[in-house]
């Protein structure tokens, strides 16, 4: 029997953007939860990021390249340490499940960071540090 009044099993609809963001800071650190809900173009008033607005914006423009990328070549990524911050982030994307980590262990994984860094607890152009 299937549990349709799980959100798991919810019917997503193609415009709407469910995401739950863990973020933890260093090892050992607490873990910070964030909510990013938005239908119709709009943040709901269930998000619960810092700016919501800012948040929405950099998955609408970043999202379908940072949670669905497509195989290509191997990248080069400088090998820098941007730090110990991690985030996983869960939830629906335009009808799409996500289940995306974040990790600042080199250039590329800092790009990505950045790219998202309101989504991941941060304001626009932050480090998504909070």
């Amino acid at each position: 029997m299937t549990d349709t009044a799980s959100p798991r099993n919810a019917p997503h609809r193609r415009n709407d953007i469910e995401l739950t963001i863990r973020l933890t800071e260093a090892p050992g650190a607490p873990e910070y939860t964030f909510r990013l809900e938005a239908g119709d173009g709009a943040p709901s008033a269930a998000s619960t990021l810092p700016d919501p607005a800012a948040a929405l914006a950099a998955v609408r423009r970043h999202g379908e390249a940072v949670f669905f990328p497509k195989p290509g070549p191997p990248r080069l990524c400088t090998q820098q340490y941007g730090g110990p911050q991690t985030a996983v982030v869960t939830g629906w994307y335009l009808g799409r499940e996500v289940n995306s980590r974040f990790s600042r262990t080199d250039g590329c994984e800092i790009a990505r960071w950045r790219a998202m860094a309101p989504l991941l607890g941060g304001i626009a152009g932050s480090t998504g540090a909070i």
